[in-house]
């Protein structure tokens, strides 16, 4: 059984205790996202200044962590869902989001996991602070993230189906790769589609089968961007 936790443990709203010296914390694997994007999303290159191609994003991803920590909590090992909702051009904000963690994961890296994914450790994901007007909760769940070969798979439960596969390129053995961005999840980004994209959680029921998808190794840290 999911354990949530209502949405005001991961409000953005700043309390005294939250204000002071944050923890430090890196992570390095592996993220894929499904967007309703018809072709690959636009916000890669232009940096969330061109609109989505259906005016509005909705998206799910996955987080596979490797290697990581929140301060002294190991987060190796473990897999984090999110599922997104932006109104318009990404880099005006308002947007909405919840996250699934996952349910192997302790108490303290389900709150490091939280602080880190809500924007409040700061860092690489501190724009998640900046732009989630907001935050529809978070909850425990299990969750596989999966590579057979080229093809990722994502299961949170029932709640998010996905795999994505790469793009096949005129060299099937290369991937199509938008090398040397500015886009905050990492500079080179697999141009990826879904053969199976399936939200049904937070009231949300979407199906993004054979729309545009991302592949992209991370390396996040806090409370500092990494350079």
């Amino acid at each position: 059984m999911n354990q949530k936790i209502a949405a005001p443990v991961v409000s953005n709203r700043m309390s005294p205790a939250l204000s002071g010296p944050k923890t430090p914390w890196a992570i390095k694997g592996e993220l894929i996202l499904n967007c309703n994007c018809t072709v690959f999303c636009p916000c890669v290159v232009s940096l969330g200044k061109h609109a989505p191609t259906e005016g509005y994003c909705q998206a799910w991803s996955g987080i596979r962590i490797d290697t990581g920590h929140y301060g002294d909590t190991d987060l190796s090992g473990l897999n984090v869902g999110l599922l997104l909702e932006i109104p318009g051009l990404m880099a005006r904000g308002n947007w909405k989001a919840a996250a699934f963690i996952d349910d192997r994961a302790s108490q303290e890296a389900f709150l490091g996991l939280i602080e880190i994914f809500s924007g409040r450790a700061k860092g690489t994901t501190g724009l998640f602070k900046l732009l989630v007007s907001e935050f529809l909760g978070a909850e425990r769940a299990k969750i596989t993230y999966e590579n057979e070969g080229k093809t990722r798979r994502l299961m949170v439960g029932k709640k998010i189906q996905g795999e994505v596969v790469p793009v096949q390129g005129k060299d099937p053995e290369k991937d199509i790769v938008a090398t040397n961005t500015e886009y905050w999840m990492g500079s080179d980004i697999t141009v990826a589609t879904a053969t199976k994209g399936r939200v049904r959680a937070f009231g949300r029921v979407w199906d993004f089968d054979g729309r545009s998808a991302e592949i992209c190794q991370i390396d996040w840290a806090g409370p500092d961007v990494p350079r």
